[in-house]
């Protein structure tokens, strides 16, 4: 009898896990909902703020862009990992089989393509650690298992309750096109100040003092002295981007970091520092050394800005000129 019961689990768990076999690899995108009414909607049934909602759901869109990196959203945590039906909708079934997908709207289903379902299974998960801003830290840890996923989601919720809108497009040229000032293209090229390394921005040429301004949304992740980028300042956008804009002269009134700001706002001055200790200044002509840094939920890497300067520069003059 125990042969028996040992053969039918086992043909069983042989006829689930060919099921599992056949699992879309890639399940559904996640998509940014970008709905502040349905935000507050979902943190008033769950408890978690809006702000908090909205940025894990702008990190979660961010990460999933290129439909290769695993989340916890993904078609198989949603069904449960054994459920036969990787598209089941049923969320008695899907609980049965260790599902995290729940019926956000109340129409009986829980799907992942519906924006109220997803915020809402996303609520619960984060609630579920418990009250507090350190708990859901904690919880939005458990799901992504980086603490870099911390550090931007709380970005974006101080930016999402700073502006109280999820409306936050929008860039701007890094110094004011009256300005004088001149770049090329110079992503890069070889540097040997410090060992030999290549130039990771673009370098922007102008007069001392010259207003350095934000190029995005951001919150200010770091300020202060680096011997390479002597006095420095970045920014997190909402897309998860670094701006990161090196050899100032000085920073803005109020810069500090976790401050939040928005494009064409004034956070620095164009001056010559690096290359040095702290306070070295002048071995080379006053200019903005401006990176862009790009995250992909595994790492953050340098890009070429050459080519988004030329776009943000094209339309800044345009809207002037309008």
């Amino acid at each position: 009898m125990k042969k028996v019961r040992f053969c039918i689990a086992a043909c069983l768990m042989f006829f689930l896990f060919l099921w599992v076999d056949r699992t879309p690899a890639n399940g559904a995108d996640w998509a940014f909902a970008g709905d502040k009414a349905l935000y507050l909607k979902t943190a008033a049934v769950t408890g978690v703020p809006w702000y908090t909602l909205a940025g894990c759901d702008r990190y979660l869109a961010n990460i999933e862009q290129d439909g290769k990196i695993a989340t916890p959203m993904r078609i198989r945590e949603w069904a449960g990992p054994l459920n036969p039906d990787p598209q089941n909708s049923n969320p008695a079934t899907i609980a049965l089989f260790g599902g995290i997908g729940k019926d956000g709207n109340g129409d009986g289903k829980a799907q992942p393509s519906n924006p109220e379902d997803r915020l809402y299974t996303l609520g619960e998960r984060l609630a579920a650690a418990g009250p507090g801003e350190a708990n859901r830290r904690i919880a939005i840890w458990n799901l992504f298992r980086r603490g870099k996923a911390v550090e931007m989601i709380d970005a974006f919720a101080r930016l999402y309750r700073t502006f109280d809108t999820v409306d936050l497009n929008g860039h701007a040229f890094p110094v004011p096109l009256t300005a004088n000032y001149d770049y090329e293209p110079t992503w890069g090229a070889r540097r040997g100040w410090g060992g030999l390394r290549i130039h990771e921005g673009t370098d922007i040429f102008a007069d001392y003092g010259t207003p350095v301004r934000a190029t995005a949304y951001g919150i200010i992740d770091m300020i202060g002295w680096n011997k390479y980028g002597g006095w420095r300042i970045g920014l997190r956008d909402l897309q998860g981007n670094y701006h990161y804009f090196a050899h100032l002269n000085g920073y803005a009134p109020h810069m500090h970091r976790a401050a939040a700001v928005h494009p064409g706002q004034t956070i620095g001055y164009v001056g010559s520092s690096g290359y040095g200790p702290k306070g070295t200044m002048g071995k080379f002509p006053a200019h903005l050394h401006y990176g862009l840094y790009r995250d992909n939920g595994r790492a953050e890497f340098s890009v070429d800005p050459y080519p988004l300067l030329r776009m943000w520069e094209r339309q800044e003059t345009k809207q002037t000129n309008n």
